[in-house]
């Protein structure tokens, strides 16, 4: 194997977790908002079947070819060059989408507080941190899991805590005034979130313990669930509709911590979640995208391509949106179903062809 490095399913679960929720944190309330107002809280729920869903594809995938990921068995479900194909189409849609992830990463810390540096730079120091967790192999990204997603975790909930004097429960009546079809609405850009649940596919094959990969991947999918319906839920108890008005409602929201004129300006707690986040969560995409791209060229070890990997997705990266408001418009609208095509319905085909091909094989079996 080009990874000989191992990680348990509990690792995996860790490392997914901010790979979805660190980005939807500051982004989803907003957009969910626009479509489901007071009922926005609900639209996560409707979201998580979609991560469920990718992880039982995932995980049956990986029963049918254990040793393989999606790269591998792409060739053996659809043939070598229609395999070749997908799995190159796959490649290059991580690659942009990573570069999205960078440029978002690089508007906020930008935006918010380094208004005088370079985008640039801003981006290619943490692709520069991520390039060395990807080289370090999967455990060293699950190692590092391990240390910031309890803490990030924690931070998450003192932030709301301390937020909770402020908030009206009132704001979040009538309750589905307009039927469920507004919620569901909203649920479906954070639906594109949980679908990259997809990663898994290239991780399952490097577990210890491979039997607990769908327990921990349903709990891992609940967990991102539970905090996105928590943030919603106080974002919009706080501001109301101003929640639609803001680009990153949850930073606002922060801002009216105030304990006894002491504890405030806690801008801090969400940018240590935001970078802490999504670093596991570029590294998780960076390390897959290179992985699949040693499998795709048959290279025997990924780490020659991992600097040069990281200065396409700084490209594409720069390239992704002329600016904040268009990345936020893209992924608000068809970048969703963009994501949804790539991260759930080829995977969905992908299950029923080899599933169709175990039935004729157990069939001719039988028959010999």
């Amino acid at each position: 194997m080009i990874e000989k490095g191992k990680i348990s399913a509990f690792q995996l679960a860790l490392m997914m977790n901010p790979t979805i929720f660190a980005t939807a944190l500051l982004l989803v309330p907003a957009i969910t908002a626009k479509h489901a107002e007071q009922d926005l809280w609900l639209s996560p729920i409707w979201a998580a079947i979609s991560g469920l869903l990718t992880v039982y594809i995932s995980c049956k995938l990986n029963k049918f070819y254990p040793e393989k990921s999606l790269i591998q068995y792409s060739e053996q479900i659809l043939g070598k060059i229609a395999g070749k194909i997908l799995g190159l189409i796959f490649l290059l849609y991580f690659l942009h989408l990573n570069g999205i992830i960078v440029r978002e990463y690089g508007e906020f810390v930008v935006g918010t507080f380094l208004n005088t540096t370079p985008m640039n730079v801003v981006m290619g120091s943490m692709l520069l941190v991520c390039a060395l967790a990807v080289y370090g192999g999967i455990e060293a990204i699950g190692r590092s899991s391990q240390i910031i997603v309890p803490v990030v975790s924690l931070l998450f909930l003192v932030m709301t805590l301390l937020l909770v004097k402020d908030l009206d429960p009132k704001k979040l009546l009538p309750v589905m005034e307009n039927g469920i079809m507004p919620s569901f609405m909203g649920s479906i850009v954070p639906s594109a979130w949980f679908s990259e649940f997809i990663l898994m596919a290239f991780v399952l094959p490097l577990l210890k313990d491979s039997g607990k990969a769908m327990k921990w991947g349903v709990l891992s999918v609940l967990s991102v669930m539970f905090l996105l319906v928590i943030t919603n839920l106080s974002t919009y108890m706080l501001l109301g509709k101003l929640t639609i008005k803001d680009t990153y409602p949850v930073m606002v929201a922060v801002r009216y911590i105030s304990i006894a004129d002491f504890l405030e300006h806690l801008e801090a707690i969400v940018m240590a979640i935001w970078v802490s986040g999504t670093f596991i969560k570029i590294s998780m995409f960076y390390y897959s995208t290179v992985l699949g791209m040693a499998q795709w060229l048959s290279l025997s070890d990924y780490r020659p391509i991992v600097l040069p990997i990281g200065f396409l997705i700084l490209v594409l990266g720069h390239w992704a949106a002329p600016n904040l408001q268009s990345l936020a418009h893209f992924l608000g609208t068809s970048g969703a179903f963009y994501m949804l095509t790539l991260q759930l319905g080829i995977p969905v085909v992908l299950l029923c062809i080899a599933w169709i091909q175990q039935k004729f094989q157990q069939k001719k079996d039988r028959g010999q």
